[in-house]
């Protein structure tokens, strides 16, 4: 299919000298990069938070120590009234 985009001389210039330094056109240099850019996108999850569920596991162990003296604080707070 044939497009027309309209991009600057400078990203024009750049994105043809890529194509040139790896012996492709500049057609298929731009299909490649519209195929990362369109891989890596973010796919409509209704659930965009479950990628990040677990990450933060490793902190468990501060978490329950930074718990802890919390309570402990308020212990001895809730004993000098």
């Amino acid at each position: 299919m044939r497009i027309s985009v309209d991009i600057s001389n400078v990203l024009f210039l750049r994105a043809k000298s890529a194509a040139a330094s790896r012996g492709i056109s500049l057609s298929q240099f731009v299909a490649e990069a519209l195929r990362e850019k369109l891989g890596s996108a973010p796919s409509v999850d209704p659930k965009p938070w479950m990628k990040h569920f677990g990450k933060l596991k490793r902190l468990h162990t501060e978490t329950k120590l930074i718990e802890k003296r919390i309570e402990e604080a308020f212990e001895h707070i809730d004993a000098e009234e």
